[in-house]
């Protein structure tokens, strides 16, 4: 997306026009205007063998699986697994899949994952250039609604298999509380009141969260229910990694509150997958009445 290289740049080295006019506060407006072809949803596709991290012939992209999101009482917490898969390989046991977007909101990305990280990628200068521009951050409606358009602009590749569908959430500063948005292929948005999941996996950490979540949480406990509900989506999706104790791969687990947005660090979300993963020992199904910090 950098454009003020020197081929960007006149003779005198003065920037075009069209750094220099006023308009839209939007970022994606700007390029689709000034070089279109940058954006993600305007690129060509490969044949059908050429796809990144596809095998011979089979036109395999890595996928992104799975997302949870949990409103608790001083803001939301956001949880995704590591694992990404081209068919039936794994592709990467590590990904990142939960990312801050600004300072009071996060997205986690299901779908293709080289395409679903550059329009997160996307998304965050789309909210900084906003805020540069007049001076204030967005708000959490706007961020929402700016984000279903991105999608919406990636709808012909979605129809040709490479669909995109990020899971957004964020501290509302207007209303003071924790806010979960979905979204499905054509940028259609939902509220989603306590909690929400997308991704392949999402059936059954949903189903977890059913039994595990209840309102106004601490955020230890949320912590703790995304966890095992990420744990109860790696039993029966392949699609989905479990925390890997001897690697020592966690999943990203992201807290937005009215203070701003923190990734829960390693050291301290790993005594609390080894307390999911000491509750199933010899219970794999686990037991419903067990949150927060009980073992």
């Amino acid at each position: 997306m950098n454009h003020t290289s020197d081929q960007s740049r006149d003779q005198a080295g003065r920037l075009p026009a069209a750094f220099l006019r006023p308009g839209s506060a939007s970022f994606t407006d700007f390029v689709r205007e000034y070089s279109p072809e940058l954006l993600p949803a305007a690129r060509p596709l490969p044949s059908a063998g050429g796809l990144p991290g596809g095998g011979p012939g089979n036109g395999e992209a890595p996928h992104a699986t799975t997302i949870v999101a949990l409103v608790f009482a001083d803001g939301v917490v956001m949880a995704g697994d590591r694992r990404a898969t081209a068919g039936p390989m794994i592709a990467q046991r590590d990904i990142k899949k939960v990312f801050q977007t600004d300072e009071h909101s996060c997205a986690g990305i299901a779908g293709v994952a080289g395409l679903a990280v550059e329009m997160i990628r996307l998304f965050q200068v789309e909210l900084e250039h906003f805020e540069k521009l007049e001076g204030t951050l967005m708000s959490f409606e706007g961020k929402a609604n700016r984000l279903s358009t991105m999608i919406r602009g990636n709808l012909g590749l979605a129809m040709q298999g490479l669909a995109v569908v990020p899971l957004f959430a964020g501290y509302d500063l207007d209303a003071g509380r924790g806010r979960i948005v979905g979204y499905d292929v054509t940028g259609g948005r939902s509220e989603e009141k306590d909690h929400h999941t997308v991704g392949s996996g999402s059936i059954f950490a949903r189903g977890a969260l059913k039994k595990l979540y209840r309102p106004a949480m601490s955020e230890a406990e949320t912590v703790r229910v995304a966890v095992e509900a990420l744990w109860d989506a790696a039993d029966d999706d392949s699609a989905t990694g479990g925390p890997d104790l001897l690697r020592k791969i966690w999943p990203v687990v992201a807290v937005v509150t009215a203070a701003g947005f923190r990734q829960v660090p390693d050291a301290e979300l790993e005594p609390v997958v080894e307390a999911v993963v000491a509750g199933r020992r010899g219970n794999p199904g686990g037991n419903p009445g067990i949150t927060g910090g009980e073992a």
